[in-house]
């Protein structure tokens, strides 16, 4: 039996893993196909059930990789399936969605987020007639989705906009996703800004780049566990955390297991070993450079 707690998803009431499996490590090219279909298997058995996946993932690897994965003994209906899609458009996010669900060898999908909210205008492109929104609920209605959020790592004003907008038209997002972690505090800060709305709409809340790919990890001023139990200290339904060899999986289930919240003193003492290397955002380059803005360096794929 596994000791992994599970979490609230927000105002859906599912049961989710508190850490999740990212999608973009699981496929990328150095970690051969059968290691990282092993590790998917290895870390469901250990009981994460939260999986994280999108369209652009290494070329539609991860995706291939995790279908693979869960079409196997029973698997896919022990997780909780989530991708992300890039297209704006609906024709756009039509074609995508329907790519997603082939890889995966699903006909049903949990999760599906708008995927890389970076820019002022994206949630006005996907609220808008013919926009991705309208692909997103017919797909909910055919029974393809369950439910539908979006994500973005760039500046918290434009996750305010999205739901400002989903407001205004009526509409309720399920789940948020956004990088939370020992640097955001100081700089351009989604904890601050965008957990508070969050919460107040009922969302499930998913953290993401708690290690910032690594950079953030290599700063060498928090230990990793410390990371990925600031992640699981905030009002998070699900720490999403890359996982691309054993070791880093056992890390990952050690924080879970290991988890107790913490007192506000803890948290200051974190949050006091990045403040001065965080102050200026140059080590969360996914806020402060285009290195991790897929969609930026692949403008076709919003449509």
């Amino acid at each position: 039996m596994s000791d992994v707690p599970t979490r609230r998803l927000g105002r859906t009431n599912e049961q989710v893993s508190a850490i999740g499996l990212g999608g973009f490590h699981i496929g990328h090219p150095s970690t051969p196909d059968r290691d990282a279909i092993a590790l998917i298997h290895s870390a469901i058995d250990r009981g994460i059930t939260f999986m994280d996946n999108s369209w652009d993932y290494n070329a539609g690897m991860s995706e291939l990789r995790m279908g693979r994965a869960l079409s196997v003994n029973g698997y896919r209906d022990r997780v909780f399936l989530m991708t992300k899609i890039d297209g704006r458009t609906k024709n756009a996010f039509d074609a995508q969605l329907t790519e997603s669900m082939n890889r995966l060898l699903t006909d049903r999908l949990d999760l599906v987020q708008f995927h890389e909210n970076i820019r002022p205008d994206d949630a006005d492109r996907i609220f808008a007639p013919g926009g991705a929104l309208e692909a997103a609920i017919a797909a909910r209605d055919a029974g393809k989705v369950r439910y539908i959020g979006f994500t973005g790592h760039k500046d918290p004003a434009y996750h305010l906009h999205m739901l400002e907008l989903a407001d205004q038209h009526g509409f309720a997002f399920d789940t948020v996703q956004m990088p939370l972690n020992v640097f955001d505090a100081h700089y351009k800060s989604f904890a601050a800004a965008v957990i508070p709305v969050a919460q107040a709409h009922d969302l499930g809340i998913l953290a993401m780049k708690t290690f910032g790919d690594a950079s953030l990890l290599e700063s060498g001023l928090v230990d990793p566990i410390d990371m990925l139990h600031y992640g699981l200290n905030l009002p998070t339904s699900v720490v999403i955390t890359g996982i691309d060899k054993p070791a880093i999986l056992d890390q990952a289930i050690a924080a879970a297991t290991s988890f107790a919240p913490l007192s506000a003193d803890a948290v200051a003492a974190i949050l006091a070993k990045t403040k001065d290397a965080a102050r200026d955002g140059s080590l969360e380059r996914y806020k402060t450079s285009h290195f991790f803005d897929s969609t930026v360096q692949n403008p076709s794929w919003l449509g």
